[in-house]
């Protein structure tokens, strides 16, 4: 080859030149590199991407340690596109033969994919630091990432939002104030304070947003953060005002109880939910509460009058302890306590239920969306209440987005729309893990099963942890801290829901 530019010859997989172009590194190699490495470094396909894999998973973690490195300068996710051609000898399929293509942060025609969002987070070049919103004083930590662009160059706007509960129609956040935010003087790679001016009141809100644009006026990025949990002890119920009697049945095997005009019905034998009757017809929801992933048996089971409620209790014991209590009300949602404990190391924990999936149409909540996360790529989704229908999309293979099965963030509501009768349920806790379903497998899936993580074998579950992904070469626990499994020791792990049948 003639260069009339004499320039230097680069390549990946090896340092050479004074260059370090590590191919297909892990999470323990950046580290090392990161702290003795003396040379030019830009990793070559650090991020390899296949299927939902790669790409935004991990980036956290390795882009965090990449940046402590003294010649740092930058480095390359595989792919950007998913590389799909049409076969017209088959049918106008879409072809990414088999799993050699399917490694793109967007679609072949660009259909953004989950992580576009994660990326565009993570690689913005103003990025928000961690903060608590609950000791949240007005400020908000910023760090400038451009090389040459001085901070005052860009714009940032606030707004605080409430949202529309579950029976409203709407996911349009309705905006309560808005404002501009002072420029802040801040050179490339200094860090300071954003400060906003907020309302006295600013706290009553449900969340704040926090946008910033660049030079060119284009949004760069937009922050979200929930501030108060959605209160879901009001009377949901439509005719809350004419409270019935609670009455029960107690028959061999089965425990019924009918509150409201709705039957539940429990199996004595494993303390579970079986299935909800109403006037209209059947909800099939069974077999939970279940302790997701370990095996465990019904020890005790209770039911008891105390005034004019109705408790169920059920504990359960083996290589998890379970406690999970009902609490029946009339005129008032069924709320459900429980506490759990396990010892071990664990790709999810949390309760799970059976819902058939072919009744499932689609899911509105309010969390983080719309896209699904893993535990190792939670950036990128905004806090809000989203709407999304049924579908069995298989990132890769098929490019209906966002996806309808997975793991969903942050949720404070989930109403899970089928085709027997919606129902709602709301959770008492921050930072509840929502399984909707199980992703299907790829036709073309690598034995490695790097890229498909484990779920609960259960169709729906509110879960306190959830799995990684890892990437086409490597497993999730090769890719840094936030890619562990949860490690339990015990503790006991409390939360509170509640079901709302009368929609």
């Amino acid at each position: 080859m003639y260069d009339p530019q004499n320039r230097t010859v680069i390549h990946p997989w090896e340092k050479f030149n004074g260059t370090d172009t590590k191919h297909y590194p892990d999470y323990n190699a950046i580290v090392k590199t990161s702290a003795s490495g003396q040379e030019v470094f830009f990793t070559t396909e650090f991020m390899h991407g296949l299927y939902d894999g790669g790409a935004g998973a991990a980036l956290d973690d390795f882009w965090s340690e990449m940046l402590k490195h003294p010649h740092a300068a930058g480095g390359f996710i595989w792919a950007f596109i998913d590389e799909a051609v049409i076969r017209t000898d088959k049918n106008n399929i879409y072809d990414s033969d088999g799993n050699h293509g399917a490694d793109g942060i967007v679609g072949p025609h660009r259909e953004k994919e989950a992580s576009f969002f994660t990326i565009k987070e993570i690689w913005s070049p103003i990025y928000v630091a961690p903060m608590s919103i609950d000791n949240f004083n007005g400020t908000i930590p910023l760090e400038n990432r451009y090389s040459f662009t001085n901070l005052n160059q860009c714009t940032f706007k606030w707004k605080l939002v409430n949202f529309p509960n579950a029976g409203n129609k709407s996911t349009q956040a309705l905006t309560k104030s808005a404002g501009n935010i002072k420029p802040i003087d801040l050179k490339p790679g200094e860090k300071g304070n954003l400060r906003l001016t907020l309302p006295a009141n600013w706290n009553k809100n449900e969340a704040l947003y926090l946008t910033a644009y660049g030079p060119d006026n284009k949004e760069i990025f937009s922050w979200s953060w929930q501030i108060s949990q959605k209160l879901v002890t009001p009377a949901l119920l439509s005719a809350n005002n004419q409270k019935t009697k609670i009455s029960v049945k107690d028959a061999e095997g089965i425990f019924e109880l009918n509150c409201d005009g709705i039957v539940y019905y429990f199996d004595k034998s494993t303390g579970f939910l079986q299935k909800v009757l109403k006037p209209s017809g059947t909800v099939s929801l069974s077999n939970g509460p279940m302790l997701a992933g370990v095996k465990s048996s019904l020890r005790n089971w209770t039911s008891m009058q105390i005034n004019d409620q109705w408790v169920i209790n059920a504990e359960y014991a083996g290589e998890g302890s379970l406690n999970a209590k009902w609490t029946f009300s009339a005129g008032q949602p069924v709320k459900l306590e429980y506490n759990y404990s396990q010892m071990g190391d664990f790709d999810y924990t949390g309760i799970t239920f059976n819902y058939p999936e072919e009744k499932v149409t689609g899911m509105k909540w309010l969390g983080r969306g719309p896209y699904r996360v893993w535990q190792n790529r939670l950036k990128g989704q905004k806090f809000g209440v989203w709407e999304k229908a049924y579908n069995n999309t298989i990132t890769g293979e098929t490019w209906q987005f966002p996806e309808f099965k997975g793991y969903h963030s942050d949720v404070n509501w989930v109403t899970i729309q089928n085709k027997e009768s919606n129902f709602t349920v709301y959770s008492g806790n921050k930072n509840t893990y929502f399984q909707m379903l199980r992703p299907a497998r790829e036709k073309d899936a690598l034995s490695n099963n790097n890229v498909e993580p484990a779920f609960p074998a259960a169709s729906i579950g509110f879960m306190n942890n959830i799995s990684a992904i890892g990437t086409k070469f490597q497993s999730a626990k090769q890719m840094g801290p936030q890619s562990q499994k949860a490690q339990l020791k015990g503790e006991k792990i409390s939360g509170i829901l509640w079901f709302d049948f009368t929609r």
